[in-house]
């Protein structure tokens, strides 16, 4: 294995947990705090076995909002719950020169929140665009839900990085092709046995994470 030179986090359920919401995520809990949570649900159970149309499922969610004042509901979303020892474990690997970041398919306002927040080089997750405060009804498709895969090897270009000096941390299924491709990857708390498998190493705690980047 070359040597580790950058992290790349998940952001639903890895670097935030929303609780009593599907795959503890920021998508999910943003349709909780606007009032919108049962046309939520419908709209997953409509899509989720399609991978193929994850674009118009994005697309859907952000129509739901169109006209709803954006601050309320990020008041609800904000500051995200962090899993213990985050924090720390970023503070930690921040000091080693490694590139961190965020490669999502959640919500762009928590991933740039928690991007500034706890100092990591870049976020990129999905776009609900907003217009004069409020959510104006439209959606940009940055993280395909399936194909992080690619996203990642788009930003290893950016940053001039092998795809084998990247370690990523998730937690679920759609984060497996990630695992596939990079030099090592890490699941915490995963929720499928699936990403057990896929994974080249299993953490339950964050504060384990640095201890694993040689």
């Amino acid at each position: 294995m070359k040597r580790i030179r950058a992290v790349f986090f998940d952001l639903d359920g890895t670097l935030v947990r929303y609780r009593g919401v599907d795959f503890e995520s920021s998508w999910g809990a943003i349709g909780v705090a606007a009032g919108l949570a049962d046309e939520w649900r419908r709209l997953q159970e409509r899509y989720l076995p399609y991978p193929e149309l994850y674009d118009e499922w994005l697309y859907a969610n952000a129509r739901l909002l169109a006209g709803r004042p954006v601050r309320p509901i990020l008041e609800k979303l904000l500051p995200p719950p962090y899993p213990p020892g985050s924090r720390e474990a970023i503070a930690e690997l921040r000091d080693r020169d490694l590139v961190l970041g965020i490669v999502s398919s959640g919500l762009n306002l928590v991933a740039d929140y928690v991007r500034e927040d706890l100092g990591l080089d870049f976020a990129v997750a999905n776009v609900l665009e907003v217009e004069e405060g409020r959510f104006n009804g439209r959606a940009e498709l940055r993280v395909p839900l399936w194909r992080k895969d690619e996203a990642v090897q788009e930003i290893a270009m950016k940053y001039a990085l092998s795809l084998h000096e990247i370690a990523f941390v998730g937690d679920n299924f759609n984060d497996i092709p990630v695992f596939e491709v990079v030099g090592l990857g890490i699941a915490y708390a995963p929720k499928d046995p699936r990403v057990i498998g896929a994974a080249h190493v299993v953490v339950a705690e964050f504060r384990e994470i640095p201890a694993l980047i040689p």
